[in-house]
């Protein structure tokens, strides 16, 4: 009887020695940068995964020599359920424990996409159809279902979203990212109506908006914007025609190969400011902070007319008189004579 007592504690001892030895490897390997993980990689959890088929994805692609382990530490720190769906960015240096970490955090891959100033909304559309990481729901929708989409039917979509760069997980939808983008700029525009110059003769924020998308397709020059916000308003309140290409060639559309022709200027369109009073019906381009605030706070200095230097560095004269502009014009025209052919 003693002996098979002796026998039994000898056999939980070494139960016990290699329970501790377990633990202690199991505990070691959990702690041990992962030796698969030799580069920058990407891993995606898709939704609805479970622990087992995270865990055996990892194995397979040879970022989980002991998935049964890895399994084991999940539920005993209670994240068998907590994985969440995404794309993760997975670096070199990465243990078993802070790759279960981070598959629990949400701290998901984010993809970007950058709606630029001065673009139009054609052109927003298509970045997001080529955007590899959104799911495109509205890939071949009319704008009109897009803007019901957004809660805004009948609503322009031009000049309606605001430009800027956007981070997002894989899959988020084209409305989602265009509903940041719409919101954004209702938030802007907002603003910048708040802070409007009270004799601004524009009688809502639309107006803002349009003359704001104006001003951001004549200059890409931060600090004229004011000033040439200022030469439309100074139009406006005269009954001047605002005579502003970027509007005709809005008005020409698809048509428009790079040239505007004295044709052009004269057919008349909705959009063409040589043949029309007053602002365009609606934005022509997505206007930037920048044009915003330009456009709710314009410079005036009595001028009148704007035309390119001819610096490489995109600048304009500003003159008061029709005679001034005239000599700008000639100045203009002399040193693209002057610039070397090719």
């Amino acid at each position: 009887m003693r002996k098979l007592a002796k026998i039994a504690a000898v056999l939980l001892l070494a139960a016990g020695i290699a329970a501790g030895a377990a633990i202690w490897w199991a505990h070691d390997w959990l702690q041990t940068p992962i030796a698969g993980l030799r580069a920058s990689t990407v891993f995606e959890i898709a939704k609805g995964s479970s622990l087992r088929t995270v865990a055996n994805d990892l194995h397979h692609r040879g970022l989980l020599d002991q998935p049964r382990v890895w399994i084991g530490w999940a539920r005993v720190t209670q994240r068998s359920g907590g994985l969440k769906a995404g794309e993760y960015a997975l670096q070199p240096g990465l243990t078993p424990r802070k790759l279960l970490e981070l598959l629990s955090s949400g701290a998901v891959l984010l993809h970007s996409v950058t709606f630029v100033e001065g673009s139009t909304f054609a052109d927003l559309r298509e970045q997001l159809r080529t955007n590899s990481a959104v799911r495109n729901d509205y890939g071949n929708r009319s704008d009109d279902d897009i803007m019901r989409g957004l809660g805004a039917p009948g609503v322009h979509p031009e000049g309606q979203f605001f430009p800027d760069t956007y981070h997002f997980p894989r899959g988020t939808t084209d409305l989602a990212l265009m509903t940041m983008a719409y919101q954004r700029m209702k938030s802007e525009l907002d603003l910048a109506w708040q802070d409007r110059d009270p004799s601004l003769p524009l009688a809502s924020p639309y107006e803002v908006l349009i003359l704001a998308s104006v001003v951001e397709k004549e200059t890409a020059v931060a600090r004229e914007r004011p000033q040439v916000a200022g030469v439309f308003i100074e139009r406006l309140q005269r009954g001047m025609r605002l005579q502003t290409d970027p509007t005709v060639i809005y008005g020409i559309g698809l048509r428009y190969d790079g040239n505007i022709r004295r044709a052009d200027l004269l057919r008349d369109t909705p959009y063409n400011t040589y043949t029309r009073s007053g602002l365009p019906p609606t934005p022509i381009a997505l206007p930037g902070a920048g044009a915003l605030r330009a456009a709710a706070r314009p410079e005036m200095t009595g001028a009148l007319f704007f035309v390119a230097t001819g610096e490489p560095d995109g600048t304009h004269f500003f003159s008061t008189t029709l005679e001034q502009h005239q000599a700008a014009v000639q100045r203009y025209l002399r040193r693209l004579r002057q610039r070397p052919v090719n």
